[in-house]
């Protein structure tokens, strides 16, 4: 069974089921702070708290933040104010021009631009978008058209809120906001913005460029991928995109795990397998930014424990390789 031949065919009904039953099962997970919930939707539950610097976190407990402001950044504005308050950035400015959406969310320590992705009934938008042409990058080599543009929209707004920022700067976003979170950080070294980048975190995203452009781009980039996450397959590599920055790969169960080539093309394929005696389809499942963060929950959790009996946070280099 081809990617392309069964995309059509369930994503309108894996996008109506699969927020849902995967945030219920977050919302049990430990360590939940919060909840933001409009009374015709499913709420946001919120694991994070920021009281103090960004950089004085854990790699896991950084994961998880971005992770939620990557999701909240799909709600509406007021929702998305009230999340943000309660993890700890009372300043939130909303960008939107023509579709293309991000937010900054700034307190006193730090500021972090968190990219709007592609809602689950859009998929077929990105399917459609993966054969498009790259075009000619700000900086050097070719990046994705439809990213690009996506970028273009937002970038004056986005450049301008940052110009008098003095804080460490951060991106992230999920899906599509991932690629255009990634854009927009390689951006900030041609501005007159005062401060460059310190991370960037996407989770679920396609690949933006070709390798001229990503070997140009120095950023600490760390790149989640779950599993069979389809959307990190696109556009193709043999159009000559690659994937940047360094991967945290999450296996079938859901667990970090470095691992060579062929162990993980196995893995892939046994979660595609377990994925179809359930029922499913998990290279769209998989996507879900709530698969995601509730595979950083357990992993903080075990770190947690881990710190309670004596053991010390493990840097992002225990969890993170490369990986095209």
């Amino acid at each position: 069974m081809s990617e392309d031949g069964v995309f059509e065919d369930v994503a309108q009904s894996v996008a109506q089921s699969v927020a849902q039953s995967v945030a219920q099962s977050v919302a049990q997970s430990v360590h939940a702070t919060g909840r933001v919930q409009d009374p015709a939707e499913v709420p946001l539950v919120i694991h994070s708290v920021v009281s103090g610097p960004i950089a004085e976190m854990s790699f896991l407990r950084r994961s998880l933040l971005f992770a939620e402001l990557s999701m909240i950044a799909y709600n509406d504005e007021a929702e998305v104010k009230a999340a943000a308050a309660m993890i700890g950035f009372d300043d939130v400015t909303f960008f939107d021009r023509d579709g293309s959406q991000a937010y900054r969310f700034r307190n006193d320590h730090d500021c972090v631009i968190g990219c709007r992705g592609t809602e689950p009934n859009e998929w077929n938008d990105i399917r459609a978008d993966a054969n498009v042409a790259s075009v000619i990058a700000e900086t050097v080599g070719r990046v994705h058209r439809g990213f690009k543009r996506e970028v273009d929209d937002l970038w004056p707004m986005i450049e301008t809120a940052l110009l008098d920022n003095r804080h460490s700067l951060y991106f992230c976003g999920h899906s599509l906001g991932g690629a255009m979170a990634t854009i927009c950080a390689g951006r900030c070294h041609l501005s007159h913005i005062p401060s460059d980048p310190v991370e960037l975190f996407t989770f679920g995203s396609p690949r933006v460029g070709n390798r001229r452009y990503i070997n140009y781009v120095k950023l600490d980039h760390y790149r989640f991928v779950h599993n069979n996450d389809i959307v990190t397959r696109v556009p193709p590599s043999i159009l000559g995109y690659r994937h940047s920055g360094s991967e945290v790969y999450f296996d079938r169960n859901g667990r970090i795990r470095r691992l060579g080539r062929v162990s993980k093309r196995r893995d892939k394929w046994r979660g595609f397998l377990r994925g179809l005696r359930q029922w499913r389809i998990d290279h769209f499942t998989d996507h879900s930014i709530h698969q995601y963060i509730q595979a950083i929950v357990v992993a903080v959790r075990d770190e947690e424990a881990g710190l309670r009996a004596g053991g010390r946070a493990k840097p992002a280099s225990a969890y993170a390789g490369r990986d095209e």
